[in-house]
């Protein structure tokens, strides 16, 4: 595997880390990491035996895969940094929510390779699911390297970037619904007189349990869930409760609400100033790098050179 380079080592740079070094996709001193928290970023690469450096550009300097693993807010901030010492040679791989690919794309040189990414919370464990568009730019060879560090994390389906937020809305957020139902079926067990932390490790086993059978059974859960219900018995009786409730209905919803949210924050424009870097435009208007300078002229917050007019 290439040299990587990874900004920000929170919980999911960190993830990928330890993902693409226990599945030996990588070494640990394959590996440089850079963050603003000092503390954090000793911590995380004593433990993995990577390097740590001191800022963003000499993180990517000489790294063939950077991978970016900051908040969304702090994208362009990064890409601005690291923008001078990026070449064609290197592949960006953004796994910030929302960020699309002509969003960074504006914001380095042209003709960088770049890959878009949306993994979840159980990549942390290994048992990720990461949904992954690539520009045009992008070799099938790059496509095949970032696969495999995403599926060192979980598992990994490259689709057309307008189908990201969609992947957001189901196992992006999704966690957050199965922590939900998990909680209240252990509320539920608590309800009907178990002990909580009873209740709690049959709930998650649960959930575990009839997860892995889906996978590896490569089963219809419809055709499952039938195998468990029996004419005019308890389960049927459960069913017909949830049905009642829209529980069905109401995950649908949930997965709905929260695609449509992901193409709302990700609804931006992006323009350009005399320095030649973007400015992305939410839709009221305001500009996050655009100090605006009066008669039309505006002044980027990265590039501090002088005021340049808008085009």
């Amino acid at each position: 595997m290439s040299r990587m380079a990874i900004i920000g080592c929170g919980a999911m740079g960190s993830a990928f880390a330890r993902g693409v070094i226990a599945a030996g996709v990588c070494q640990g001193d394959e590996i440089t990491i850079a963050d603003a928290d000092t503390a954090r970023l000793r911590e995380v690469t004593t433990d993995l035996g990577a390097a740590a450096a001191p800022d963003n550009a000499t993180a990517v300097s000489g790294a063939e895969i950077v991978l970016l693993a900051v908040k969304p807010p702090q994208v362009k901030h990064v890409l601005g940094q690291i923008a001078d010492t990026i070449s064609r040679a290197q592949l960006i791989v953004s796994i910030a929510a929302g960020v699309r690919l002509e969003t960074i794309e504006s914001c380095l040189p042209d003709g960088v390779p770049i890959i878009r990414a949306m993994p979840n919370m159980p990549c942390r464990i290994g048992a990720g699911a990461v949904g992954f568009s690539c520009s045009d730019t992008v070799t099938q060879g790059q496509a095949d390297a970032a696969r495999t560090i995403f599926d060192a994390v979980g598992i990994s389906f490259q689709l057309p970037e307008h189908l990201l937020n969609a992947v957001t809305g189901l196992s992006g957020s999704g966690p957050a619904y199965v922590y939900l139902m998990i909680e209240a079926l252990s509320d539920a067990g608590v309800r009907v007189g178990l002990p909580r932390d009873v209740a709690l490790d049959l709930a998650s086993q649960t959930v575990m349990g009839s997860a892995r059978m889906v996978i590896d059974e490569n089963e219809h859960p419809a055709r499952l869930k039938d195998q468990v219900t029996s004419p005019g018995g308890t389960t049927i009786a459960g069913l017909d409760a949830l049905e009642r409730a829209g529980f069905r209905s109401a995950l649908m919803e949930a997965v709905k609400a929260a695609t449509k949210r992901a193409d709302e924050l990700g609804r931006r424009h992006v323009r350009k100033v005399g320095c030649g870097h973007s400015l992305l435009e939410r839709p009221n208007g305001d500009c996050e790098l655009l100090e605006r300078l009066p008669d039309g002229q505006a002044r980027c917050r990265i590039h501090t050179r002088g005021p340049s007019r808008i085009s």
